[in-house]
């Protein structure tokens, strides 16, 4: 595109110009008119395209904003989205599959997937519509201010979601890493080898004073160290599948269960129908059904939620169209299938259903002090402990806009908003018993929100060209409601299952 086709394009009265460069002296060059607009290289977007690109009715008053292209080539942006993809939630899909079989894993993956990719659809087609790259501010565009909060606030949900589950595995992994390294055999009490102390130290000692810094900056390096630790992750697990003979001492596993989790195994043992007989431990089950099961769905939402990051990414696609943004997002999301399926699969062929909820903290009651698990660990410890700074700060911009937008920075107002996002985190980690139920929590609420709920109602609400009787609109309506029915659902059976347990731990 020449300097000329990059002159001014009139972009409705509610866009914020926030997300565009608003410096007139960049391009002092005329306006193209519409007609030569067309022929630019955006002649072969589809309308909807042209419609958030050119305003078809010059007659109204509009804000000038400049429109920049893209300059992130197409594999980048595969590669930006499937980091925004790909997190802690894979550590838990072993357990989903060791709760829900073999058979019944793979279609609810394959649906959550398949929905998932559909309300990215959804997402764009609304943003192109409503002329607006920000997911809060679509949200405002919809439905006022209610509809802003509920989106900031389902993100800022999910965030601390994905805080509270890096955290779960420092509090988790970094006990049996300083036990290999100093050759403890036996944990016996020591305060440095309590997960809680720990994930204290870490917090105040490396996490807060990176999240204090104005401008994370380098720090945005750490998603793409984070995913090549799940793929390095993803083929240990395979790795080891051929390593580790079944029947193994299943009374290490036992050892190394959290509390609630040896409860339920326990007290549910005819629901645990993998548990209940010796022949039974090593033979996959295609199709299971107990009290655990209602967590599969809510952990599955929370491994695939990354709608916060499409607007950017597609704002940042080079050669910019929804149909190619749809393509980005069909590889990456098909990529991250096969990762998590794998990763599922073989943690579960290799455990069954002695899987824990966070699957690499099985490995240790197995196979002990090993040499290629403790690099994992150690990787994936760095990975999420220098994540955490990059997820709080937009925890941090979200709850600033929205408290004392117009106000100038202060930092004793930036100290206390980090160190009470972190605080209330590591309250999170240290009182909730497993990180199964975070990952069911968190994906039954906020992902079902983002993934489900908010992208159909903001396209119904925004997209006024389709009518309500179109199959468009019937179909983000039908999406809405399923929506709805999952969240209410899962919400609903995972506080009985807590209910449950704490009556049975008398408490």
């Amino acid at each position: 595109m020449t300097k000329a086709e990059m002159g001014r394009f009139n972009i409705s009265p509610d866009e914020d110009s926030s997300s565009y460069s608003s410096n007139s002296n960049e391009f002092p060059y005329p306006y193209p008119t519409k007609q030569a607009a067309l022929k630019s290289h955006y002649a072969d977007v589809d309308p909807e395209n042209q419609n958030f690109l050119l305003e078809s009715n010059a007659g109204k008053k509009k804000y000038e904003t400049e429109y920049h292209p893209g300059t992130t080539s197409f594999g980048m942006s595969v590669f930006n989205l499937s980091n925004a993809i790909v997190g802690s939630g894979i550590l838990g899909l072993s357990y989903a599959m060791a709760n829900t079989g073999i058979a019944l894993f793979v279609i609810l993956l394959a649906f959550v997937s398949i929905f998932s990719l559909y309300s990215v659809h959804l997402l764009l087609k609304t943003a192109n519509e409503g002329g607006s790259l920000l997911y809060e501010q679509l949200g405002q565009k919809a439905f006022g201010m209610a509809g802003k909060l509920a989106a900031s606030g389902s993100i800022t949900m999910q965030n601390i979601g994905a805080m509270s589950s890096y955290l779960f595995i420092v509090k988790y992994e970094l006990p049996l890493v300083i036990q290999a390294l100093m050759s403890i055999e036996e944990n016996k009490g020591e305060w440095y080898l309590n997960g809680d102390y720990l994930v204290l130290l870490v917090s105040l000692l490396l996490i807060l004073p990176l999240s204090l810094l104005r401008n994370l900056g380098y720090l945005g390096y750490t998603s793409g160290f984070s995913l090549l630790c799940m793929v390095f992750f993803l083929i240990v697990v395979i790795c080891k599948k051929f390593q580790i003979s079944c029947p193994f001492e299943t009374e290490m596993v036992n050892e190394t269960v959290n509390n609630t989790f040896m409860h339920l195994a326990e007290s549910q043992t005819s629901a645990l129908e993998v548990n209940v007989t010796e022949e039974d431990t090593c033979k996959p089950h295609y199709f299971i059904f107990n009290s655990q099961t209602v967590y599969a769905v809510p952990i599955l939402t929370f491994s695939f939620v990354c709608h916060p990051a499409i607007l950017p990414i597609y704002e940042e696609l080079k050669g910019r169209s929804r149909r190619r943004m749809m393509n980005v997002s069909k590889i990456s999301f098909f990529a991250m299938f096969l990762m998590y399926l794998l990763a599922a699969l073989f943690g579960y062929l290799t455990f069954y259903g002695n899987v824990e909820p966070e699957l690499l903290h099985t490995y240790s009651a197995v196979m002990g002090a090993d040499i290629l698990l403790l690099i994992v660990r150690l990787a994936v410890l760095m990975a999420v402990t220098l994540t955490v700074p990059v997820v709080i700060f937009p925890i941090r911009s979200s709850i600033i806009q929205l408290l004392c937008a117009a106000k100038d920075f202060s930092w004793w107002r930036h100290t206390l908003i980090t160190v009470s996002i972190l605080s209330f985190t590591n309250v999170l980690v240290i009182f909730v018993p497993t990180i199964r139920d975070i990952f069911g929590f968190i994906g039954a609420s906020a992902a079902a929100m983002l993934i489900f709920i908010l992208p159909s109602a903001f396209y119904i609400k925004l997209v006024k060209k389709e009518p309500m009787k179109s199959v468009q609109k019937i179909g983000a309506v039908f999406f809405l409601l399923s929506g709805i029915f999952v969240m209410t659902g899962s919400m609903t059976l995972i506080i009985l299952d807590w209910i449950h347990n704490a009556s049975l731990d008398g408490h």
